[in-house]
């Protein structure tokens, strides 16, 4: 997740046609990863970096072994520069990225990470290039989740699914994707239940929660190919099974049907949980400092150094000038911040 510690106004809508579908806005926004070889990948953060930065792009690139994963924003001619010099310095010519637009820049800042695994599971048997589950196109994802037999797993972090989830899914209520497989051994048995369909933000998790579920025996496993973002761009409302909306890792907080940015939800400076207008009016809420989730987590001293970023903010909002904020939340929505944050 991009660090922002600070409360943020969503990001305006942007224009979309009578079908709903987004349409370009200033920013183009590039979810991406690709499970493949990168021995050499350290020294790849390097060039990574210095790439973004002279195309003022930002976001996050995560750097693994076992492949790639980010979510970059910039100006059009700039993403297309970068996302061609990435396949280029990788290897991956097949590296596809997901479009979403921005009204502004949805980042504060751009990471290249180092990382053990491009998102965590924490199993170091699973491999995604060498087993995956089945992928299920966005038009075919209502047939498959209607089958009765079908149990439907999201596999996305329990703040995440609070706001918004598929219509008869099952929240297996993890603050981490590491948690996964706990939940698949304490509440799944491949004999009972040996058909499972799962979805998260983009498909990563699918990939590699697809590939520990066959290892572990359950018969059919199948995903939603390209993640929920696929399916909001692709499935007009009055035909979607999704209800509420889906957490995104920038400033735009959450995004529905046709992609559009959830105007109605922000995030909380100290846990960055996705809060609704109800939640942001709980006497638990204190804007720039906490909220109902973590109101009782932080320390007296954490609240009023919150207070004190906060009121440093709002004066250099006055005098027209940025304040980036603190580069760590104190409570994050479960798991590394920087797999988070990512394109899933």
């Amino acid at each position: 997740m991009t660090t922002v510690d600070a409360p943020l106004s969503d990001l305006p809508q942007s224009p979309h046609t009578e079908t709903g579908q987004a349409q370009s806005g200033p920013f183009d926004v590039a979810a991406f990863y690709h499970f493949g070889p990168l021995p050499d990948y350290a020294s790849l953060q390097a060039p990574v970096t210095a790439l973004c930065e002279s195309r003022g792009v930002m976001g996050i690139c995560l750097l693994a072994e076992e492949g790639i994963n980010g979510t970059l924003a910039g100006l059009p001619q700039d993403m297309q520069a970068v996302l061609a010099e990435i396949r280029a310095l990788t290897g991956f010519a097949d590296l596809e990225h997901k479009l979403s637009y921005a009204e502004t820049m949805p980042f504060l800042r751009l990471k290249v990470r180092l990382k053990k695994e491009i998102v965590t599971l924490g199993v170091p048997t699973v491999d995604p290039t060498r087993l995956v589950g089945t992928y299920v196109e966005p038009e075919d994802w209502n047939a498959l989740i209607a089958d009765p037999d079908i149990v439907l797993i999201d596999t996305r972090n329990a703040d995440e699914v609070r706001i918004g989830t598929f219509e008869g899914a099952i929240d297996p209520q993890t603050k981490s994707f590491s948690q996964f497989p706990d939940y698949v051994k304490t509440h799944l048995d491949p004999h009972k239940h040996p058909k499972i369909a799962m979805f998260c933000t983009g498909g990563i998790r699918c990939e590699k929660a697809s590939n520990y579920m066959l290892q572990e025996g359950f018969a059919e496993v199948y995903h939603l190919k390209g993640g929920i973002l696929k399916y909001l761009e692709m499935i007009p409302e009055d035909q979607s099974k999704w209800q509420g909306d889906c957490f995104v890792f920038d400033r735009r907080v959450a995004v529905g049907h046709g992609l559009k940015v959830s105007s109605h939800l922000h995030l909380c400076a100290g846990c960055r949980a996705p809060l609704t207008l109800e939640e942001r009016q709980s006497n638990a809420y204190e804007e720039g400092v906490c909220c109902p989730y973590c109101v009782t987590v932080l320390t007296p001293q954490q609240k009023a150094s919150a207070r004190e970023r906060h009121k440093q903010m709002l004066l250099a909002e006055r005098r027209g000038t940025s304040h980036l904020g603190p580069r760590h939340a104190v409570h994050q929505l479960g798991g590394s911040k920087d797999e988070e944050e990512a394109s899933d």
